[in-house]
């Protein structure tokens, strides 16, 4: 990563503000892209990283917003070597049937057409170098049904398909490809997703096992170093993409019996 110029979005908050942190440890320059100024104003001074790092502020669904960025990042740092899309929300904890259409839009948008949108814009140039890298944030979710979840669920597993067909097109190219696959990880994406957690107050929260967003992010890092097509962050992801492949109508049950009490309704 050193010397490199990798764009990240979701860089305010969570998993996407520690890869952005971690790649600068790693000396590489970073354009962080968010959606809210505040946030990216927090990473900024977590960073303190000087010329090496440059802040957007865009919506990643603004097709025209996405298109236009990557002339503001090259006109900053000269060139772009990598592109990790972290930034993603999920719905409310309701089923599918109870589910507002307009919810179900904002998550395929964000989650699904942030990611294209993004891709198409720095595909080009990402092509252009000698070696450059392209990774897209899934979810276990992306492969796991998760009740209360499945329309953000549909969109991760978009992600991971577009990206996996991305990895074979790209084959030939100097751009290599990755898909990641976060479990459960100690981040505020319910409040960023503007989404609360029926019964989370009555759970023991010390008993639940998360990985970091800062391990999330060297673990995530050292799999794009590695060339990694999959990229698995938290040992709930390995064993459940594990499980889902050896028994998986054994793996939905057990997913439904843990997610049962948080599943409103």
């Amino acid at each position: 990563m050193a010397d490199k110029v990798v764009v990240v979005t979701g860089g305010g908050n969570g998993i996407g503000q520690q890869v952005v942190l971690e790649l600068l440890r790693r000396g590489a320059r970073v354009a962080a892209v968010d959606i809210r100024d505040d946030s990216l104003d927090q990473t900024v001074e977590s960073a303190g990283a000087g010329d090496r790092l440059a802040t957007y502020t865009i919506d990643i669904t603004d097709r025209s917003a996405t298109g236009g960025l990557p002339e503001k990042v090259i006109a900053a740092h000269g060139v772009v070597d990598g592109l990790i899309n972290v930034a993603g929300i999920i719905q409310p904890f309701v089923r599918l049937n109870d589910l507002d259409y307009d919810v179900i839009e904002r998550v395929i948008n964000v989650n699904l057409y942030g990611t294209i949108h993004m891709v198409k814009a720095f595909l080009p140039y990402l092509l252009a170098r000698p070696v450059a890298h392209l990774a897209n944030v899934s979810s276990m979710g992306g492969f796991l049904p998760v009740p209360g979840q499945t329309i953000y669920g549909a969109s991760k597993a978009a992600v991971r398909l577009m990206t996996e067909g991305l990895y074979s097109e790209l084959l030939d190219t100097s751009v290599g490809v990755s898909v990641i696959f976060p479990g459960a990880v100690a981040t505020d994406i319910t409040g960023n997703s503007g989404v609360e957690v029926p019964g989370m107050d009555d759970v023991d929260q010390s008993k639940i096992r998360t990985t970091s967003p800062e391990d999330a992010a060297r673990i995530i890092l050292d799999g794009i170093e590695s060339d990694d097509l999959h990229i698995y962050v938290g040992w709930d992801s390995k064993m459940m993409s594990l499980m889902t492949r050896v028994a998986p109508r054994r793996a939905n049950h057990f997913i439904s019996r843990q997610m049962k009490d948080l599943l409103s309704g």
